[in-house]
């Protein structure tokens, strides 16, 4: 049992190590007005906390569930 849980849990920490680097690496670049995957406008409050975003709340899950 031992075995699946340091597993889960090295899988967790690569993850996590993942998704730091991504931020890290991300532009700086100005969000988007329009969501490039379901082309609904993104909310203002998105755009600003999320500095070069380019789709809305709803599509970035499926892209982090999808692994994108």
């Amino acid at each position: 049992m031992a075995d699946v849980i340091d597993q889960a849990n090295e899988w967790a920490e690569q993850m996590r190590l993942g998704a730091i680097a991504r931020q890290c690496h991300r532009s700086a670049a100005p969000s988007a007005l329009w969501c490039e995957d379901c082309g609904e406008r993104i909310p203002e409050g998105r755009r600003v906390a999320v500095s070069g975003c380019d789709c809305c709340v709803s599509c970035q899950e499926i892209r982090e569930i999808r692994g994108n």
